[in-house]
């Protein structure tokens, strides 16, 4: 009896050295496993091919974002609707004109048609993205409604969706203001022929002048196709918020106030 129990007693602890190594192994391989980020693959129709690495790690919304979209094809044959030169080409609106974007519908199956936006993930909005703003790198395209009032900074930093934009030459000014989330690792030949096509004013400016943009392609480049390689990760879905109405914003604290 006392044989059968120390018999017990040694496979009791051989189990247990065996799943404390197990265990301990399971962190190591963790803990020095080299992580891959995601390349995302962009096609751009008779330009060629951009290759960008994404950087989960300083925007996991805006990457988790971008996977999402274009690997249910919601980029494949938008256009490029800005281009700056010396600044930065901007694609991603669902119609191409710029005004349009993504919705809850195009992140997952079964999600409502709503608008959403996600997060900026930057300094200015409590955000430790360290990521310059230099040539080639990747930030989300956001909206500034702080022209209409100050107040309204955050409804301003949170207003990012589908649209990005690709820089073709360093700009500080975007520093720790917008999510920066990737950057161009081939192709920026690619990219700078892109920023050479034909621009002109668009179509809301009447009398264009030495102050006003030039920014809107004759013929917009079409992308093709964005596909996202993970290496296995699972970056899963950002998390979305409730985009900021500026037409009743607008109409509650001006155009009631002066009917009054």
């Amino acid at each position: 009896m006392k044989k059968v129990q120390t018999i017990l007693w040694c496979v009791a602890c051989l189990i247990i050295i065996v799943l404390i190594a197990w265990i301990g192994y399971g962190y190591y391989k963790k803990a020095t496993m080299d992580v891959k980020n995601p390349i995302a693959t962009m096609e751009v129709e008779n330009f060629g091919t951009i290759k960008m690495e994404l950087y989960p790690d300083q925007a996991p919304e805006a990457v988790a974002n971008f996977i999402a979209l274009a690997n249910r094809g919601f980029y494949n044959g938008t256009k490029f609707h800005r281009i700056v030169k010396d600044f930065m080409i901007q694609t991603g609106s669902k119609d191409g004109d710029g005004t349009t974007g993504a919705k809850i519908s195009d992140l997952k199956d079964g999600g409502e048609d709503k608008d959403y936006t996600i997060k900026g993930e930057f300094i200015a909005n409590g955000v430790n993205n360290t990521i310059k703003f230099e040539e080639g790198v990747l930030g989300v395209a956001r909206g500034d409604y702080t022209q209409y009032s100050p107040d309204l900074a955050e409804e301003s930093y949170n207003s990012g969706n589908s649209q990005f934009f690709i820089m073709t030459k360093a700009n500080t000014s975007l520093n720790g203001q917008y999510t920066a989330f990737g950057k161009v690792i081939e192709g920026m030949d690619v990219v700078h022929k892109i920023e050479e096509v034909e621009v002109t004013a668009g179509d809301d400016v009447e009398s264009p002048d030495e102050n006003t943009e030039v920014s809107t392609p004759v013929n917009p480049p079409v992308v093709k196709s964005i596909t996202v390689e993970t290496y296995g990760s699972d970056y899963g879905l950002p998390n979305t918020l409730e985009p900021f109405d500026y037409m009743t914003w607008f109409y509650e604290n001006y155009y009631s106030s002066s009917a009054e």
